[in-house]
């Protein structure tokens, strides 16, 4: 589907549909397993221009959805993309590229060095004024209020983020350890590619955010550090998908315990069994009003999906999995 646009999207707000397009468009760029990367030239071009603009329209109170990919992150997304308020803008690491070449885990547009973790000091003055001016032409060229970013690994740059947006709201996306492993599993299966010699699947270009994963994160939880070596040899890709949910899930609950104000824990297994409950609490927290059409949306797209039966990861790692899972009451 181009921009997570269906038949049932349309038809609940047809409006959204042009504010939709256009952030696929213009706005999020092509990342490298996607086609009509032709246009990502086009995409920066513009955000070139946004940083010599005044800004058009102030951010107030952004919205950034974090968590581990393949957890829920994107339907939650498009769900809020509904509300008559909202523009989402999918993992638009294209803007974040513009104003700090520095953060690309991935390689989707440099193979410089990149940093898993950005703080308040990466936060310059100038980074603000273009972001915000980038942001602001965003919301005012989809006649919005609020911006939806979601791109999961912010999670480890909150205080870059903060520092650029004090009134900035996070929602913390959980989902079960077995079913978010299995879920990358296959995303890489099916979406991963060799490209000149180079492989590009969930991991980046030949495996980069993987190495930056083990080489900037992993030294930071105590039982992990001392298996670092060994799990930078990591092939299997549910082991690898362990790791990054243990320390991604790690990194929520501490975000989640030191400033509850901003930051709010969203089950997927709640989101998707309980779309109207779980849905009316986030609009609460995220200062929303009221939308009936976003509600109904919601209902109508949310549905529980079958979990996954556990698998066997690697030694070295069970104990942190399990001791994960029972912090998020997964397990007893």
């Amino acid at each position: 589907m181009v921009a997570q646009i269906d038949s049932t999207y349309i038809m609940a707000r047809p409006t959204k549909l042009y504010s939709r397009l256009l952030s696929y468009a213009l706005f999020e760029g092509r990342p490298l397993t996607t086609k009509g990367r032709w246009i990502n030239p086009l995409v920066f071009a513009l955000f070139g221009l946004a940083k010599h603009l005044p800004v058009l329209r102030k951010v107030r109170e952004p919205v950034f959805i974090l968590g581990t990919g393949r957890s829920g992150t994107t339907i939650l997304g498009i769900v809020l993309s509904m509300h008559h308020d909202v523009a989402f803008l999918n993992e638009p690491k294209a803007i974040w590229h513009a104003i700090y070449s520095g953060e690309d885990l991935i390689g989707n547009y440099t193979q410089e060095a990149a940093h898993y973790r950005l703080g308040a000091a990466d936060a310059t003055d100038i980074r603000l004024k273009w972001i915000q001016r980038i942001y602001g032409i965003y919301l005012a060229v989809t006649f919005s209020r609020r911006l939806v970013d979601k791109y999961p690994e912010l999670i480890f740059r909150v205080p870059f983020v903060r520092a650029l947006f004090p009134d900035a709201k996070f929602l913390f996306l959980m989902r079960n350890g077995f079913d978010t492993c299995h879920s990358i599993e296959s995303w890489s299966g099916r979406l991963g590619d060799q490209v000149n010699g180079e492989v590009h699947d969930w991991w980046g270009v030949n495996q980069r955010k993987w190495k930056l994963l083990v080489e900037q994160i992993v030294p930071a939880h105590p039982d992990l550090a001392p298996h670092q070596a060994e799990i930078a040899r990591f092939t299997k890709q549910t082991d690898m998908a362990a790791v990054e949910w243990i320390v991604t899930m790690r990194e929520g609950l501490a975000l989640m315990e030191s400033d509850p104000s901003a930051v709010m824990g969203v089950r997927f297994e709640d989101l998707s069994g309980e779309p109207e409950s779980t849905l009316g609490k986030l609009c609460e927290f995220l200062n929303l009003p009221k939308d009936k059409v976003f509600l109904g949306y919601g209902i109508k797209t949310l549905h529980p999906v079958r979990e996954v039966k556990p698998f066997t990861l690697h030694p070295l790692i069970v104990n942190a999995f399990n001791e994960t899972m029972r912090k998020l009451n997964y397990v007893q």
